[in-house]
């Protein structure tokens, strides 16, 4: 597995909470972020069937754009009775030609799940893949996984997207009504950056 030497990283994201989620987890290394936005790189179109895939083309796009070592994850939910939807379309399932509408897209998750009376619990996964590519094509691929289950009603008005509706395994709260750096503490991107911050080896 290829080292990361730098000390700073580019996150290939225009998400301001992202870069600082991630800047956070990083700032004990040593290691300092800057962002897409920063660089004034455009977003890529995200055309992979998978959450790797999709990681991989906003990384490699970052790091050939700028000669830089670059950060990109891609995330979602996936809902087992759902066939794993929504999956990379976690987002799509938001959008509105208003802007994303997550109140809507959990409401949409959950009358698919009423529509086939899937049976309790309905189960899920928040996935994170994190991809560390190089400028000369090298990339390291570092997965996350946070199990649970989708509960209806919504709760909570932390976090964002999706969580107002999933119960982390083994906790009572969702991730809606979890602290922000708790809930950061045990999701699917801290479990994938345990592996990054473990290959990183500093």
């Amino acid at each position: 597995m290829r080292k990361f030497t730098g000390n700073t990283l580019l996150v290939a994201t225009h998400n301001q909470g992202k870069l600082e989620e991630i800047g956070h987890l990083l700032e004990p290394l040593g290691i300092a972020v800057t962002s897409a936005r920063d660089h004034g790189l455009p977003e890529p179109e995200e055309t992979g069937t998978t959450f790797v895939e999709n990681a991989r083309i906003k990384a490699h796009a970052a790091a050939k754009a700028t000669g830089m070592t670059a950060l990109a994850d891609d995330s979602g939910i996936a809902i087992d009775a759902l066939d794993g939807q929504p999956g990379v379309y976690t987002a799509d399932w938001a959008e509105t030609p208003n802007g994303r509408d997550f109140v809507m897209a959990m409401t949409r998750a959950h009358e698919a799940l009423e529509k086939i009376d899937a049976p309790f619990p309905r189960t899920a996964c928040f996935c994170c893949t994190l991809v560390l590519a190089w400028p000369d094509g090298h990339d390291e691929v570092f997965p996350g996984v946070m199990e649970g289950k989708i509960v209806w009603p919504m709760r909570g008005d932390q976090g964002h997207g999706y969580d107002p509706i999933f119960q982390p395994k083994g906790h009572d709260l969702t991730f809606g009504e979890m602290d922000r750096w708790e809930k950061n503490r045990i999701s699917h991107r801290a479990d994938a950056f345990r592996k990054l911050v473990a290959a990183l080896g500093r």
